[in-house]
């Protein structure tokens, strides 16, 4: 089991940064593959970005590849996402989820964060 807080969220004008965090609970954190998910006001949910245990792999979708940025330290069970370039289109309710498995197996994340909202004004 893994309980996730996610936090950072804020508003900002377009072309600023925020940087997001994933606060992670359990021994077994190093162990899960962890991803960034948002969610937009009568959208469906997006997947944004996903980090392999280690960290040797990364994957982004190209709405926000070259402005966002996934690491994690597993020494202090966090995961961060620094987002750079903001547009209004990025405004969503951003969550972290994680799950077991290989970084290239389609497995479900089965845990989840209660999401932080980011709004990005014009």
């Amino acid at each position: 089991q893994v309980q996730l807080v996610e936090s950072g969220g804020g508003l900002v004008q377009a072309g600023g940064s925020l940087r997001l965090s994933c606060a992670a609970s359990g021994r077994t954190f190093r162990n899960y593959v962890v991803g960034w998910f948002r969610q937009a006001p009568g959208k469906e949910r997006e997947f944004v970005v996903a980090i392999s245990r280690s960290a040797s792999d990364t994957y982004y979708a190209d709405s926000v590849k070259g402005r966002f940025t996934i690491s994690r330290d597993n020494a202090k069970n966090t995961v961060y996402l620094q987002m750079n370039s903001l547009k209004p289109e990025d405004t969503a309710v951003y969550y972290c989820a994680a799950r077991m498995g290989g970084f290239y197996h389609n497995s479900p994340y089965d845990y989840w964060g209660q999401g932080t909202q980011v709004t990005v004004s014009s």
